[in-house]
């Protein structure tokens, strides 16, 4: 069985309530409940992580070595700002699929910018709550081939 990781970064908690123009109405443990049937019926064992605190996302990240093929990450305000995700996934080298709710690119030019589009496999945008499930079928063709969706 294969072995993912998501990891939701600062206020996605709060999904549901947050803004539901940009995010959407699907609560965060709606959100995890639909990740873990869609990973199931791909035969995939799903682990899902929340913080709000960027050492947390990068200890979680640096402890993903050896035990997932793949990481999914919405890092959220992160996306923006944080070198130290960004470095952790290149560290580890695990496969990661960066995902997020909203196109960053049609909202503030300080959403452009993403540290971690560098050292992710992909980003994929812009699609609700679809861009996790998206991601699980990217990360999964990456395992099953060890090459992007494209390639």
């Amino acid at each position: 069985m294969k072995k993912m990781l998501v990891i939701h970064g600062p206020n996605l908690n709060l999904l549901g309530q947050r803004e539901p123009e940009t995010y959407g109405r699907v609560t965060f443990d709606e959100l995890n409940a639909l990740l873990r049937k869609s990973a199931s019926k791909a035969d995939v064992e799903l682990e899902i992580f929340q913080s709000n605190h960027e050492g947390d996302i990068v200890d979680t990240i640096q402890d993903a070595y050896g035990k997932f093929e793949a990481i999914i990450i919405n890092p959220g305000a992160y996306t923006h700002t944080s070198v130290a995700i960004r470095d952790a996934i290149a560290a580890v080298g695990v496969p990661t699929v960066e995902v997020h709710i909203s196109n960053i690119y049609n909202r503030e030019k300080f959403r452009h910018r993403s540290y971690i589009s560098g050292v992710a496999a992909g980003v994929i945008s812009g699609f609700g709550i679809n861009s996790y499930l998206l991601g699980i079928r990217a990360a999964l063709s990456i395992i099953k081939t060890g090459r992007h969706i494209d390639d």
